[in-house]
C-alpha cells in the first residue's frame, strides 16, 4: 500500500493499493483494445469527448485543487491553476485532432501522402512536483494523437490522478483508454516501461531515473520523452531594470517551494550591479509568506516529504553566508527561503539540483563571463537574462545552451508552445503546436500512376 501524506501536517490522507507487474500486464491488454476502437473513431468524435473531458475537469476544478494541497502541499492559488491547466491542455489537444495532417509531396509517376498514426499503448510516469499538469501534458496529446494511455503517478502523489481517470469515464471516453496505475518506480515504473506492448514511454523527474529508464528502452528500441532535472540560470546585466529583476527573483526559484526543473537557482548578476541587487533582493526574501497552502495570502508551501526536506538541508551548511526568510515550526516538511552568496561557482549547491527553496547568487564580469557561467552545468533546461540592450538579449539567448528562455521575465510554460531541455535536461520536446505529432509513426505511401 502506498501512504499519502499531508506535507504540511504530516497527516495520513490516504492509502492506495501499489500496482504489481501483473496488474501493469492486464492494464496494457485492456489499454491495446480500447486504443483500437478510440483509433478508429472519426477525429470530430474524439475532439468532442476531449473537449468533454475538458468540461468535465472544469466543473471539478475546486475539488481537484483541495486534492492537490492535501497530497502535494502547494498553495490553494497554485493548485487551482494546476487543475485549471489540464482543462485547458485538453481544450488544446482537441484542438489539433482534426488538424493531425499528413502531406503530399509531389513525386514522378504518382502520387506520394504521408499519414500520421497512433503509437498505439502511450507509457505515462509523471512526477510529483507538479502532479496534474505534467501527467496532462502527455495525456491529452496522446489521447487526442489516437492512443491509450496508461499513466502512473508518483508515490506520494496518486491521488488527483485517480480522481482525473475517474472524470474522463464520467465525460465518456471508453473504458480502459485512460489508466491511472499507482505504484513505486523499481514495480509499477519498471514494469511499464520494459513491458513489449507500451509504444513509448514519457517519464518526467530526475536525471539518475531518466538515463536508467532510457537504457531499458534502447533494448526494444521503445520511443521515448525525457523531461529531467534544471539549474537554470537568472542573468541580471547592469543595464537591466534592477529594481524589477531583484523583485522578480524570489519567486523565480521559491514557486511550489523551489520543487521545479525549472526554478532560476542561479542567480548570476553582473559586478557592478551586484551590491545593489543584494540589497533589494534581501527584503523581498525576507518577506515571502510560508506557512498554511489554504491561506490565499501564502506564497509557499511546504517541500513533499521528510526525504525532499533532508536533501534540502544537506546543501545548507551552517557555514555559508546568505538571505534567511522565515519558515514555520512543528509538524510538516518545512524549509525557509535561503539565499547563499559568497559560494565558488563550483560549489555543489551552485552546480547541483537541489529541488527545494534554495538559490545562489554569483557575480561576473562581462557578456561572455555571464554566458560561461550559465552553461557551467550539466543541465539546459531554461534560464532568463534581464537587460535593456536587445542586441544582447538576443546574443545571450542564442549563447544559453537551454531550450526555454526568457527575456525581463521568468515565464518557460505555456501549453501552446514546445518545451524541453538541452543536454541532460531531458530528450525530446513537449506541448506546443506540434505536441500530438511526438505521439504517431509517420507512414509514407506511393501510388503509382503510370499503367
Amino acid at each position: 500500500m502506498l501512504q499519502v501524506l499531508n506535507p504540511a501536517t504530516e497527516e495520513l490522507v490516504a492509502t492506495v493499493p501499489a500496482a504489481t507487474p501483473a496488474d501493469v500486464d492486464a492494464a496494457v491488454a485492456r489499454a491495446a483494445a480500447a486504443q483500437r476502437g478510440w483509433a478508429a473513431a472519426a477525429p470530430a468524435d474524439r475532439a468532442r469527448l476531449l473537449r468533454r473531458f475538458a468540461a468535465v475537469v472544469d466543473e471539478h476544478v475546486e475539488e481537484l485543487a483541495h486534492q492537490e494541497v492535501a497530497e502535494a502541499g502547494h498553495t490553494i492559488g497554485n493548485a487551482r491553476w494546476e487543475a485549471g491547466n489540464v482543462r485547458d491542455l485538453l481544450d488544446f489537444a482537441a484542438g489539433g485532432v482534426e488538424r493531425l495532417n499528413g502531406r503530399q509531396i509531389p513525386v514522378a509517376g504518382g502520387l506520394d501522402v504521408t499519414i500520421l498514426e497512433p503509437l498505439g499503448v502511450v507509457g505515462v510516469i509523471a512526477p510529483w512536483n507538479f502532479p496534474m499538469p505534467i501527467a496532462a501534458w502527455a495525456t491529452a496529446p496522446a489521447l487526442a494523437a489516437g492512443n491509450a494511455v496508461i499513466l502512473k503517478p508518483a508515490e506520494t502523489t496518486p491521488l488527483t490522478a485517480l480522481r482525473l481517470a475517474e472524470l474522463a469515464l464520467e465525460a465518456g471516453l471508453p473504458e480502459g483508454l485512460f489508466q491511472v496505475l499507482p505504484g513505486t518506480g523499481p514495480v509499477a515504473g519498471n514494469a511499464l516501461v520494459e513491458h513489449p506492448g507500451i509504444a513509448k514511454i514519457v517519464f518526467t523527474g530526475s536525471t539518475r531515473v531518466g538515463k536508467s529508464i532510457m537504457a531499458k528502452c534502447a533494448g526494444q528500441v521503445k520511443r521515448l520523452t525525457l523531461e529531467l532535472g534544471g539549474k537554470s540560470p537568472n542573468i541580471v546585466f547592469a543595464d537591466a531594470d534592477i529594481e524589477a529583476a531583484a523583485a522578480a527573483a524570489p519567486m523565480a526559484f521559491l514557486d511550489n517551494s523551489g520543487q521545479d526543473c525549472c526554478a532560476r537557482t542561479r542567480i548570476l548578476v553582473q559586478r557592478s550591479a551586484y551590491d545593489r541587487f543584494l540589497e533589494l533582493l534581501t527584503p523581498a526574501i525576507e518577506e515571502i509568506v510560508v506557512g498554511d497552502p489554504l491561506d490565499e495570502r501564502t506564497q509557499m508551501g511546504p517541500l513533499i516529504s521528510r526525504a525532499q526536506l533532508d536533501r534540502v538541508r544537506s546543501y545548507v551548511t551552517e557555514d555559508l553566508q546568505g538571505i534567511r526568510g522565515k519558515a514555520p515550526e512543528g509538524p510538516g516538511f518545512w524549509f525557509p527561503p535561503t539565499v547563499l552568496t559568497d559560494v565558488p561557482e563550483d560549489a555543489p549547491c551552485a552546480v547541483e539540483e537541489i529541488f527545494g527553496p534554495v538559490a545562489v547568487v554569483l557575480p561576473f564580469d562581462d557578456e561572455a563571463d555571464a554566458i560561461r557561467l550559465a552553461n557551467a552545468t550539466e543541465y539546459g533546461l531554461s534560464g532568463s537574462i534581464w537587460t535593456r540592450d536587445v542586441g544582447r538579449a538576443l546574443r545571450a539567448s542564442r549563447a544559453v545552451r537551454a531550450g526555454n528562455l526568457s527575456v525581463n521575465s521568468h515565464s518557460s510554460v505555456r501549453y501552446w508552445t514546445p518545451f524541453g531541455g538541452y543536454r541532460q535536461s531531458g530528450l525530446g520536446r513537449e506541448l506546443g503546436p506540434d505536441a500530438l505529432t511526438a505521439f504517431t509513426e509517420t507512414k509514407n505511401v506511393f501510388i503509382s500512376t503510370e499503367a
